[in-house]
């Protein structure tokens, strides 16, 4: 329905009331029910993953056609990120955003800040996902708000070509509403608890669950040790879940990214329930870490499994753990990755420990000799030293061509006296380039950064707190803050605007009419930043 139709059509239903609803004003409810089209997180999810389902389907065709996110721990990070990205590219396309369970435990957690280890109130998952979408509803009506006093303007000037335009773009206004690929850990427990939490994630609008293959119990941070994997079966069980709960709620093109960890888990709780020889649980078995059992009596109270008519013992840890072999990661995330995309999954996440394009489409190759279009979810990860692993990259590439390094120290590569120096240049051109290079060598259809607003935030403050409490005082505050923010057309500096507050006069408008008492009007502070 366009804006004018929703007038004329509100018009005739005031009218039918004969007279006892005048006080209320077409133009206005068209203009409130613009501002919030969105009435549900569902109509949230359900319009996502429409998005996220063309956008892979672009993926598809052309892998230049990647998609990127930024994690957010906060609505108004977020909401500031869709802004500022509708202000530098003009479209909110193939941008994304990335709810991150290690900032929810780092930053959102009653219990104050807590390592990526599954212990914060899983509510304040789905809450946190409701924030986000509050915001970015805000946002549109912040901005919609502007372009009905923009087109209050253009009438009462008496200019029809202006007034004709802004109605153009209120039909064709882009939403700040994007999809969110929201974390839901190893699933907070057995499969029923992951249904129940999955619901509520996609009821505050979630179009996309990604969920690991660690044990819930002993869940790690992926960039950590200790990681602790669970055999498919019990996994994909947490994947159906999730699946249920998407076709429950009427999501029925849902995203669901399985994510294995098992380049750097080499621990499993659980041998694998195996029905046959070479089914799924047999598959993860044969990687267990085993000696032969050459003497019954050593085994009292040990599992044995038979392998190939053979009697083997895994080996067992102190923690009642039992190891894979070593050197066996790429090997299990490959066996991992077409076990889930054959179970249910749409995308793929591994998690490695390093940022190597080779490395990934190694893997990816081999997934792709079983399912032609797998594509993945990849983590550029904070965790990773970026300056240094790529420096080295360069390094090792020159060497094995032959090139002279001699001029370099391998070990100390993060130095500042490498910093211009054609390896230190190279190294920073592939990294400006890996997400285009990794898109198009190694299936990697979704880029994400999962916690650079914890770092902005952490950063931006430091540089601030060292200004104003140091020699540079309020200018510490007014050159490095609030100057940039006017040159550089950031909305927030308004911030008073930001917060609602002409919306809100709006509203009083709307409910009172001339009576209103408004707060934006020439005593309003605000107005200084009108320049």
């Amino acid at each position: 329905m366009t804006y004018q139709t929703d007038i004329t059509q509100t018009a005739s239903l005031i009218q039918s009331y004969n007279g006892t609803w005048d006080g209320i004003d077409a133009e206005s409810v068209a203009r409130m029910r613009v501002q919030n089209r969105f009435q549900t997180g569902l109509d949230i999810a359900r319009y996502t993953a429409a998005i996220m389902r063309r956008d892979m389907a672009a993926y598809d065709a052309d892998s230049a056609k990647y998609t990127q996110s930024l994690g957010c721990w906060h609505g108004f990070i977020g909401q500031q990120k869709m802004i500022s990205i509708k202000k530098h590219f003009g479209s909110t396309e193939r941008r994304y955003l990335y709810l991150s369970g290690w900032m929810v435990a780092a930053l959102r957690s009653e219990f104050g800040p807590l390592p990526d280890q599954s212990m914060h109130e899983k509510t304040s998952v789905p809450a946190l996902i409701e924030e986000l979408y509050t915001f970015l509803r805000q946002a549109d009506a912040r901005e919609l708000g502007m372009m009905f006093r923009d087109l209050d303007a253009a009438r009462a000037a008496g200019n029809a070509i202006e007034e004709q335009r802004l109605l153009n773009a209120i039909d064709g206004y882009q939403t700040h509403v994007v999809p969110i690929i929201a974390d839901i850990d190893a699933g907070f427990g057995n499969a029923e608890a992951t249904y129940l939490l999955a619901k509520k994630m996609i009821e505050a609008g979630a179009c996309a669950l990604q969920i690991e293959n660690q044990v819930s119990d002993e869940k790690q941070c992926g960039h950590q040790d200790g990681k602790v994997t669970v055999p498919h079966e019990d996994f994909l069980a947490k994947v159906r879940a999730c699946r249920y709960a998407f076709l429950e709620l009427g999501v029925e093109d849902g995203i669901i990214v399985t994510r294995t960890d098992s380049l750097g888990a080499g621990l499993t709780k659980q041998i694998a329930v195996s029905k046959e020889a070479g089914d799924l649980g047999d598959q993860y078995n044969s990687y267990l870490d085993c000696e032969e059992v050459t003497d019954l009596s050593t085994i009292n109270g040990d599992v044995v499994i038979n392998r190939g008519g053979t009697l083997m013992k895994p080996k067992r840890l102190p923690s009642n753990l039992f190891q894979f072999r070593a050197g066996t990661g790429e090997d299990r995330c490959v066996m991992d990755c077409i076990a889930s995309l054959q179970n249910g999954a749409d995308l793929l996440w591994i998690e490695t420990e390093k940022p190597h394009i080779d490395q990934i489409a190694g893997m990816v190759d081999r997934i792709r000799e079983v399912i032609p279009n797998a594509k993945l979810v990849y983590n550029n990860s904070p965790s990773f030293n970026w300056t240094l692993n790529f420096r080295q990259q360069v390094y090792d590439a020159w060497v094995a061509a032959g090139a002279d390094v001699s001029a370099y120290d391998r070990a100390k590569l993060m130095s500042v006296d490498y910093d211009g120096t054609p390896l230190g240049d190279e190294a920073d051109e592939r990294i400006r380039t890996f997400q285009r290079d990794a898109a198009a060598r190694a299936g990697i259809f979704h880029h994400l950064i999962t916690l650079p607003t914890y770092h902005t935030a952490a950063l931006s403050t430091d540089n601030l707190a060292k200004e104003y409490f140091g020699a540079a005082g309020m200018l510490g505050y007014v050159k490095g803050v609030q100057r940039k923010e006017i040159r550089e057309g950031i909305a927030c500096v308004k911030h008073q605007n930001m917060s609602g507050s002409d919306m809100g006069d709006d509203h009083k408008e709307y409910f009172a009419g001339e009576a209103a008492l408004k707060a934006g009007g020439a005593h309003n502070t605000m107005n200084q930043f009108a320049a």
